[in-house]
């Protein structure tokens, strides 16, 4: 089974995204912040990883970074996720190693999309079944 974790200190969007997120047959694990998201991914590097771009005790932007110069984070996928259109964080997000964006509110459509254009999921008749 494919890992997912969720970086963000909203415990709403972690519960909401867990319940999406294993719907579509991912084990879940949760950071509350960029610390407790990188410690995890030391010891467990998750095949996909939402970091929210405002986070306590180190930014989305720094966790990025942290998170790619891991050891298999090469395999892993980081979904940069922001509230609002903001280009500038948004590049800096890929320069530092992004793969793709995300806005929030985010639903299981457009999760689904994400995963699927990330190669996470084969199709997006897999969020159906």
């Amino acid at each position: 089974m494919k890992i997912f974790m969720i970086a963000d200190d909203s415990p709403v969007i972690r519960k909401v995204g867990r319940r999406i997120i294993e719907d579509l047959g991912f084990v879940v694990v949760e950071a509350a912040n960029g610390e407790e998201a990188l410690a995890l991914a030391r010891d467990n590097m998750p095949d996909a990883i939402m970091v929210d771009w405002d986070m306590p005790r180190m930014s989305g932007i720094e966790l990025v970074r942290e998170l790619a110069a891991l050891p298999g984070a090469d395999k892993a996928r980081i979904i940069y996720c922001t509230s609002s259109l903001m280009v500038p964080e948004m590049t800096k997000a890929k320069r530092a190693g992004a793969a793709g964006f995300m806005m929030k509110p985010f639903n299981r459509k457009l999760l689904t999309e994400i995963l699927t254009e990330l190669g996470l999921m084969e199709t997006a008749s897999e969020a159906a079944a």
